[in-house]
């Protein structure tokens, strides 16, 4: 088995294979969401609005689907203390 199909085997189902190198990086923490077709774009704003405001994430990359739906991925500095992950 090789590295890379080593490192393809380990990846989580779902996420964009150029968004695992980004998780591994080791300042910050990251959690992936997928917001459905339904969620309009206003709404999407607020609810990550909301994260950055209470919860000390940002945005790192967004990418959207043709059905409507987005994947996006927030991302917060590493604390000491550990904080709860955002629920969308």
């Amino acid at each position: 088995m090789t590295q890379a199909s080593a490192h393809r085997s380990h990846r989580r189902p779902g996420l964009p294979a150029e968004w695992e190198q980004a998780i591994e990086e080791g300042e910050y923490e990251y959690v992936p969401l997928r917001l459905p077709p339904d969620v309009t774009r206003v709404t999407a704003s607020m609810r990550l609005a909301i994260q950055a405001e209470y919860g000390g994430w940002e945005l790192s990359r967004v990418r959207a689907y043709t059905d409507g739906s987005r994947r996006v991925l927030l991302r917060r500095r590493k604390t000491a203390v550990p904080a709860p992950q955002p629920g969308m």
